[in-house]
């Protein structure tokens, strides 16, 4: 449903467009290539691409709610390839009415997603900033527990949606004491998002709730994939390596962290001074208990 060949059009990056935080599971957007969090929505075939002109979320509604059961082209940005591309998609409510009719009669009243998005008016630089770079990741911490891959990994959200300022990510984090937290992670050596359940505590033998130092700013934002890589591929440095054979990522709905930790098969990383939250003083990370 709404599946197709994306084709690229332009490398002009956006004056602002439709952030897409989530692809619901099954809708139209889902059929698609459309990737949560480096893909912005700008405007649809036949509208300018002009990147002096913001897109009007107005007037992509109106289209998206005329093309119902037909063939929309989307213009989506990509802020990796840096590319705004044509994306097919058929709106449609029939995939949500199961669900709508399971909710109850209260849910009569709501309005079904024509395209499964979940999105955000955002400017690209603003989302490519907001991204938290795993450093260093403490052995038999947290962070070692669910995953994280030190220099690898990037934070790029949560369950509730993007995070903002850099200490957002910190209080969420203080929020979630011996609570699980789902975030999503970016690898950059297989070009994939997953999601990860990390459970910040005090009590894992170690300072601080995670176990994990990171690094935000300027410095630390996702670098661009080489032009001859392939999306999801294993790169080529790699493909013979330890990493071939090994369960690298953690699933969200894993029962026993401990267990699957110890399939992980990542190096160790030992530090003189453990942290949990590293957060860049003066161009230093700082390291808070």
């Amino acid at each position: 449903m709404g599946a197709g060949q994306s084709t690229s059009q332009t490398q002009t990056q956006p004056n602002g467009g439709l952030h897409v935080l989530r692809v619901t599971p099954s809708s139209p957007a889902s059929y698609s290539d459309i990737e949560p969090f480096f893909d912005f929505v700008v405007g649809f075939e036949g509208n300018s691409l002009s990147s002096d002109k913001a897109i009007d979320v107005s007037e992509l509604e109106r289209i998206v709610e005329s093309h119902e059961n037909r063939v929309l082209n989307l213009l989506v940005w990509n802020s990796k390839s840096q590319l705004t591309r044509v994306v097919p998609i058929t709106p449609s409510r029939a995939w949500s009415q199961q669900h709508i009719r399971h909710d109850g009669p209260e849910s009569d009243n709501l309005q079904p997603s024509l395209l499964g998005l979940s999105m955000r008016l955002c400017h690209p630089n603003n989302a490519a900033e907001s991204v938290w770079h795993v450093l260093d990741v403490i052995e038999d911490s947290p962070a070692e527990s669910a995953g994280l891959v030190p220099m690898g990994d990037w934070i790029l959200g949560w369950s509730g949606g993007a995070l903002g300022a850099e200490n957002d990510f910190y209080d969420l984090v203080e929020a979630h004491v011996d609570k699980p937290l789902r975030v999503y992670v970016y690898s950059y050596d297989f070009d994939t998002i997953r999601e990860v359940v990390l459970i910040p505590n005090r009590h894992w033998g170690g300072e601080g709730l995670l176990g994990c130092v990171f690094g935000f700013g300027l410095l630390h934002r996702i670098p661009p994939q080489p032009e001859n890589r392939e999306p999801g591929t294993i790169p080529a440095e790699l493909a013979e390596s330890e990493y071939e054979q090994l369960q690298l990522f953690t699933p969200a709905d894993a029962h026993n962290l401990d267990h699957h930790h110890n399939s992980q098969g990542h190096s160790r990383h030992g530090s003189p001074e453990p942290g949990h939250l590293g957060r860049p003083t003066n161009g230093r990370l700082s390291r808070h208990p």
